[in-house]
């Protein structure tokens, strides 16, 4: 009952609902501008160019803010052609792929913590944007376009940036405060001491490993290990054990809900089955909305919303059963697991090199 107290342990005061509208608003465009051009394929790198721009906003002047914007836009275009464009390769492309962008950005701490946020956001996108391009690629009825998906990611950056410009003209050009407040704002650099190279070597080889057995064995859903054990590598093991429980806990829930509305399109066909799934779509969204609200309320439920969001708009174009999403929460398990012990034995590992760093000569 305690561990179950801490996974869902609520903070009022990170609940925001005027961002969640505003994150629905932008996101509406994207969703009308494929449904009218038939390209449904190409909404989630559009909805992840739109999010994380937004979380990686830094606020303060406009010159400032739009220049961090658009570099980060172009490097996420990088990644995300990086991505699609070797997802279909032989997965020991994908491995050293993963490897390097893990590790480049968890060096990119020297540049600041805020970047370094914003860094670790395009390494998450990058392995989703992997296992995306090998779940298109197996798919016989759906053509995915490299160039498409980039220009989807640069287009849902872009709005962003056009949401926070007209934002910023109506509001009398004033400077404004970051978005996302509870992200980490500093970008005074940082040296790279020993303990921080570590710490990023470790959770390269850690998701290049990951990344080897989701693809190396060609698992169904695989890419969810890596992501499960990204987001549970915390530089502490109390705090990695906590949120691991949390987002094991959170693709669970989102999971089973996905599984329960994916179904609903099974036995429907024409005009119904198109009603369907447009509606389907627009849950979608408002699930990724309510995640957008409730990031910092509680992580497990933003972990739920945002998993069953993103699992519709995947499965959409073949809905999934329930041992689809078996696999996702068994390969999420895994990954929680081998990011809790790699925490561990990178732990063990510290306290021996400070124990004979401090040993008399």
């Amino acid at each position: 009952m305690r561990w179950f107290s801490k996974v869902f342990k609520l903070n009022p005061a990170g609940l925001n609902w005027p961002r969640a509208v505003m994150f629905l608003d932008a996101a509406l465009v994207p969703l009308v501008v494929f449904w009218a051009i038939g390209h449904e394929q190409y909404i989630l790198s559009a909805l992840f160019g739109l999010l994380l721009a937004g979380l990686a906003d830094p606020g303060g002047g406009y010159g400032h803010r739009e220049s961090h914007l658009a570099v980060f836009a172009l490097i996420g275009a990088g990644v995300t052609a990086l991505g699609f464009g070797i997802g279909a390769e032989a997965w020991g492309w994908l491995v050293l792929a993963a490897f390097t962008v893990t590790l480049v950005a968890g060096l990119a701490v020297a540049f600041g913590v805020h970047r370094f946020v914003a860094a670790l956001l395009l390494n998450l996108w990058f392995i989703v944007a992997l296992g995306l391009a090998f779940s298109l690629h197996h798919h016989v009825r759906i053509t995915s376009y490299t160039w498409a998906q980039v220009l989807a990611w640069t287009g849902g950056s872009a709005l962003w940036i056009a949401v926070t410009f007209f934002a910023w003209l109506i509001r009398g050009r004033e400077d404004r405060p970051q978005p996302v407040p509870e992200l980490p704002g500093g970008t005074s650099r940082r040296k790279l001491t020993g303990p921080l190279i570590m710490f990023a070597v470790i959770r390269a080889l850690a998701i290049g490993g990951t990344t080897a057995l989701a693809f190396g064995l060609d698992l169904s859903h695989g890419y969810w290990m890596p992501i499960a054990a990204m987001v549970a590598m915390k530089p502490s093991l109390e705090q990695a054990t906590i949120v691991g429980a949390q987002r094991l806990a959170g693709a669970l829930i989102g999971a089973a809900a996905a599984a329960l509305l994916l179904l609903l399109p099974a036995s429907e066909h024409g005009l119904r089955l198109f009603a369907v799934l447009r509606g389907l779509e627009v849950v979608a969204l408002v699930l990724l909305m309510h995640g957008a609200a409730i990031r910092f309320w509680n992580y497990a439920l933003y972990c739920a919303a945002i998993a069953a969001g993103v699992l519709i708009l995947t499965d959409l174009p073949q809905p999934s059963n329930y041992a689809a999403e078996g696999y996702r929460v068994l390969w999420t398990l895994c990954g929680v697991g081998i990011g809790l012990l790699v925490m561990m034995l990178a732990g063990l590992l510290a306290k021996r090199t400070t124990k004979t760093s401090t040993q008399p000569a």
